[in-house]
């Protein structure tokens, strides 16, 4: 499941004044995680397994599987485990058990985060990650402890593509929209939030250790956490 971004944009290189941030909402997969474990995940590793149960080759399992999801992108459903699972007859926390070996801090996030306490910002763990998936990563990677709070679209009623969705975690969070930066690796997540009113927007242009890196046309970028740091 890649994203797709506009491809040979110059960088526009980020300059935020910490003074003025007071909250940092913080993406998972692609943000602080690889997306490796991700896209190998949902078109390789799920694609084989998928094949062997209907007896078909391992590229026809991909391409019907790519066309399912494409039916419920930017919905909930896109990431819920217990949908596929139910939607494919398969035991996908299980499958993701199996290769869990895979998932991996970005370098430089422990960093990262570590400053943001230091400068005692609010920090969030957002994602549109199912709750499963989340329980997986986190007891892999050790990270959960960094938050202040961890919200998965799920407990909100809406994924971050929707506007729905910032304006309920808005509610919940009390966060002041013009004082909080969001960093994410999904342009149309940083465009919804910038329709939402939030001041400071972040592209991840490294998700995955094995992608080429492509910068954002329309939003500062970044490939490690290290650019934001003090020199």
């Amino acid at each position: 499941m890649m994203n797709k971004t506009p491809l040979y944009c110059e960088k526009i290189f980020p300059i935020f004044p910490w003074d003025k941030i007071e909250s940092v909402l913080l993406d998972m997969d692609g943000t602080l995680l690889d997306k490796h474990f991700d896209d190998y995940f949902w078109e390789q590793y799920l694609p084989e397994h998928y094949s062997l149960l209907h007896d078909i080759s391992v590229n026809e399992a991909r391409n019907q599987l790519l066309e399912r999801y494409q039916t419920v992108q930017d919905t909930l459903d896109w990431s819920d485990l217990d949908f596929w699972s139910r939607e494919l007859g398969m035991d996908l926390p299980d499958l993701k058990l199996r290769i869990n070996h895979l998932i991996g801090v970005h370098p430089y996030v422990i960093e990262f985060l570590e400053f943001c306490l230091k400068q005692r910002k609010k920090l969030y763990l957002i994602t549109n990650a199912h709750s499963r998936s989340l329980s997986i990563k986190l007891a892999k990677t050790a990270i959960g402890p960094w938050f202040d709070r961890i919200i998965c679209a799920g407990e909100v009623g809406a994924a971050k593509e929707d506007l729905a969705f910032w304006d309920r975690l808005r509610a919940m969070l009390n966060y002041d929209p013009k004082r909080t930066l969001l960093v994410d690796d999904t342009e149309k997540v940083l465009f919804t939030a910038r329709e939402h009113g939030l001041g400071y927007l972040l592209f991840v242009a490294r998700p995955s250790s094995r992608q080429r890196v492509q910068y954002s046309c329309n939003f500062p970028s970044i490939e490690y956490f290290k650019e934001l740091l003090p020199r």
